[in-house]
């Protein structure tokens, strides 16, 4: 519900920006960002009889909130709504097109669909228009194409944890044997188009019963023996199957693997004589059965190691295994603290204890305040003077927790120059320092690299936050020379993040890999702003599996003593 709501508040701050309202839209926005990150649903909240009581969250906001949570509608939006042009909408989820765009696009080209926007620009309309150019047509035809390709996919972050309570709950059933996810969630791709779930069982029927019949259903696909389809609420489909005991290997492993790996696997079977199926690998002229049961057999069978499923991507991990040269990819266990957290200090909707007890109760060793700096208005920037105030807290939650440790950290916006938004005074006071760029994501190739590496260049930074500024679905990423970027943070000893936000993810899988092979050590934080966030760190143990990485590529895997010791 908590996303729900912010996707309303979210619509009424965009349509009033059409309307041309100046003010208004932020605070809207400020109280969607916090609901978003709560850690409490805000139904629950409601009945209450709390909401005011939500950071952000005013009196008119609250009565709003409350009046959608009791009914179900928000008539002040149904007003707004009728109020704009409905096509407006649909054209500001268009990368770039922001409600002013929309706006002006609407009143001087009369475009109210992504139709006539996609036309508009072909036909070289749209830098007829003050403010865009050639580059703007371009930029928003990408946009348009990344619209469609990206409109029915949904992120990993948001839709595993409904996954693997699909899983749980089909393991409940009486006569069910085994039960795994599979397809590109089980991969962790970055975003997923739907959810595949295998399982075996005495009794199919029961299965799928209790499979169609899950809460969470709002719509039944199809249900058969042995497999049903149906659609959960906000969106993903989820196709259950129940495979034959001896199979369970050959399906898991069909349904997990990319296409090109399947591909790939299919002609080793090819040229040893044997067939490949979802069923068994089998024998293709007597028919015998080679293996199935399980997927290492398969794997075995056809002379390789087995391979993790977040590798299998046809990206050279065959060979790798056929060569017994896998990496010995580094554990979800593995990680021992969290270094990119967010408090109420900034924009985010816990206290620094509350994040340290969930943070202890996951398991972790340590972890990172980094709270925004000052120029970040939009996130409550800190003040060098609040952030004084910040690390006398944190020494004295230190002296008071035992085996735990809170670093003062900060994570300082990058400026436009290349300068840091916050004085060296400042940082050489704390431990952990993320630098990161969160505006002017416009500039072109040179200025951009030319901008981080100055940044780099501080002798205080120790991390490059979510490097490619990438929103997945939402932004690209800006254009810098990333070859360059890792090969000056190489030599200064600066790390790259993988920021574990299901939104960012960022570095990428692709790029986790490339800045390993230049020998650079990657850390991995939450960007929690509350404390179910923190869950989000295995999103990113998630990335640097598939990015190939091992144990000692990731510098949070490292105990505290020896962590401390590194970031000296």
């Amino acid at each position: 519900m908590n996303k729900q709501v912010a996707q309303l508040l979210n619509e009424i701050a965009d349509l009033l920006e059409v309307q041309g309202d100046r003010f208004r839209p932020r605070a809207y926005r400020r109280a969607a960002r916090q609901i978003e990150t709560l850690s409490d649903d805000v139904q629950e909240i409601y009945e209450r009889g709390d909401i005011e009581g939500i950071p952000w969250v005013g009196s008119g906001i609250a009565k709003k909130i409350t009046e959608f949570l009791s009914t179900g509608h928000l008539e002040y939006l149904n007003e707004l709504r009728r109020e704009v042009d409905p096509g407006l909408s649909g054209i500001m989820e268009i990368e770039g097109i922001g409600p002013k765009t929309a706006l002006l696009l609407y009143e001087t080209l009369n475009i109210n669909t992504v139709e006539g926007l996609e036309e508009a620009a072909k036909e070289g309309k749209l830098r007829g228009v003050k403010g865009l150019g050639k580059k703007t047509e371009e930029n928003i035809l990408k946009g348009i194409e990344r619209y469609r390709k990206y409109g029915k996919r949904f992120l990993l972050g948001f839709v595993l944890p409904i996954a693997l309570q699909i899983e749980e709950r089909l393991r409940d059933v009486e006569g069910v044997g085994r039960v795994s996810l599979a397809g590109s969630i089980r991969r962790r791709k970055d975003s997923i188009g739907d959810i595949d779930v295998l399982a075996t069982s005495s009794n199919p029927q029961e299965v799928m019963t209790a499979f169609i019949s899950m809460q969470s259903v709002v719509r039944v696909l199809a249900k058969g023996d042995t497999k049903s389809s149906v659609v959960l609420e906000g969106g993903p489909q989820v196709d259950l199957r129940v495979v034959d005991e001896e199979s369970f290997g050959s399906a898991l492993q069909y349904f997990t693997g990319s296409k090109e790996h399947n591909i790939a696997l299919r002609g080793i079977a090819v040229k040893l004589g044997w067939k490949l199926s979802e069923y068994s690998l089998e024998d293709r002229e007597s028919g015998e059965k080679i293996a199935g049961e399980t997927e290492a057999s398969i794997y075995s069978a056809l002379g390789m190691k087995f391979i993790p499923p977040e590798l299998r991507e046809n990206r050279g991990e065959i060979q790798s295994a056929i060569m017994e040269e896998l990496p010995q990819l580094v554990e979800y266990e593995d990680v021992r603290g969290d270094l990119h957290v967010h408090t109420k200090w900034s924009d985010g909707s816990a206290t620094i204890m509350e994040m340290v007890e969930r943070a202890k109760a996951l398991g972790l060793e340590y972890i990172a305040i980094c709270d925004h700096s000052p120029s970040l208005k939009i996130a409550g920037g800190l003040s060098p003077d609040d952030l004084m105030k910040q690390i006398k807290e944190i020494e004295l939650i230190n002296r008071k927790i035992e085996g735990f440790m809170v670093l003062k950290g900060i994570e300082v916006d990058i400026k436009s120059d290349g300068s840091l938004d916050a004085r060296n005074e400042t940082l050489r006071d704390l431990d952990f320092v993320v630098a990161s760029v969160h505006t002017g994501f416009k500039m072109d190739r040179k200025q951009m690299t030319t901008r981080i590496i100055t940044a780099l260049h501080n002798d205080y930074v120790d991390v490059l936050g979510h490097p490619t500024g990438r929103l997945i679905q939402q932004r690209e990423p800006y254009d810098v020379d990333l070859n360059e970027i890792f090969t000056q943070a190489a030599d200064l000893r600066v790390l790259m993040e993988i920021n574990a936000f299901p939104s960012r993810l960022d570095l990428s899988d692709v790029n986790c890999r490339t800045a390993r092979d230049r020998g650079l050590i990657m850390c991995i934080g939450s960007d929690a702003h509350s404390v179910d966030q923190l869950k989000y760190l295995e999103l990113g143990v998630a990335t640097a599996r598939r990015g190939w990485l091992e144990k000692e590529d990731v510098i949070n895997t490292l105990p505290l003593h020896e962590l401390q010791w590194r970031l000296r």
